[in-house]
């Protein structure tokens, strides 16, 4: 199956369970499977299907860009009405996850 991924996870420190056991920023989920592991600018590079560059060419990397993208990752953090993600996404996952583990008291 193709198409977006349904959650995207970055700023985080995930540990990739390889030869190599790197640590990652990014991770995308889709179907409840992982789908791409990297950093965040990898991620959105992905989406990224033409780039000219607008102003500043003389800057090189750093000049202005305009950017075609495709099934682009974004998160949207505070919707219209206020409600922040950084609050009630994890009130909704922590719902979700108590069904599938154990817990264990900590005194």
């Amino acid at each position: 199956m193709t198409g977006p991924a349904d959650l995207i996870v970055t700023g985080a420190k995930i540990v990739t369970v390889d030869s190599s056991f790197g640590i990652a920023e990014a991770v995308a989920v889709r179907d409840d499977k992982i789908i791409a592991v990297g950093g965040a600018a990898y991620l959105v590079a992905k989406a990224i299907t033409k780039s000219t560059v607008i102003a500043f060419p003389e800057l090189g990397m750093e000049a202005i860009h305009e950017f075609e993208v495709k099934d682009m990752p974004v998160t949207l953090a505070v919707d219209a009405r206020g409600t922040s993600i950084h609050i009630e996404g994890p009130k909704i996952w922590s719902q979700k996850i108590a069904g599938r583990i154990d817990t264990v008291e900590v005194e």
